[in-house]
């Protein structure tokens, strides 16, 4: 059975190890790579986690933590989903839409309308989790790759309180 957790600053040991496990198993998910974050200690871990407002979510599996997802408030727009990530041994159980779920539901309670987030746009995967759970392409660029020449897919879902 799948158990979400809510991440707190005393919980970055574990934010860290399933941080790198997700950049570590699918480095072209994210923009960040894997030796981004072998820099700094437990302050850079604490501070990710301390941002004003946000939300950090991991799911675990018989106790192994298989999944992660993070909800940041909008800079002047709506919230965003971020970090989302599902084990290899976890997808296909839903563990990514329950993940979805958990920051939907902080958003909602938070008064937002919208959730939206950034994917890379070869990521065909996240791209059909996203589209399975509402969330619709947008025509607004997202940020610029490494390469200078490729930007984020910017998808956004309407929330509704039920």
């Amino acid at each position: 059975m799948v158990e979400l957790r809510v991440v707190t600053t005393d919980d970055w040991p574990l934010w860290r190890d399933v941080r790198r496990a997700a950049l570590a198993d699918a480095p072209h998910a994210f923009k960040s790579r894997l030796a981004d974050w072998h820099r700094g200690g437990e302050e850079r871990w604490r501070a990710r986690l301390e941002v004003p407002g946000a939300h950090h979510i991991v799911a675990l599996l018989d106790g192994r933590v298989v999944g992660m997802a993070g909800g940041l408030p909008g800079d002047g727009g709506p919230p965003e989903l971020r970090s989302v990530w599902v084990s290899p041994e976890a997808r296909g159980h839903g563990v990514g839409g329950r993940l979805i779920a958990a920051v939907e539901t902080w958003a909602l309670r938070a008064g937002a309308t919208a959730l939206r987030l950034a994917v890379l746009p070869g990521n065909a995967p996240a791209i059909a989790l996203y589209e399975r759970h509402g969330f619709v392409a947008t025509q607004e660029p997202g940020d610029l790759l490494a390469d200078g020449v490729t930007r984020e897919l910017v998808m956004v879902k309407a929330l509704r309180r039920s």
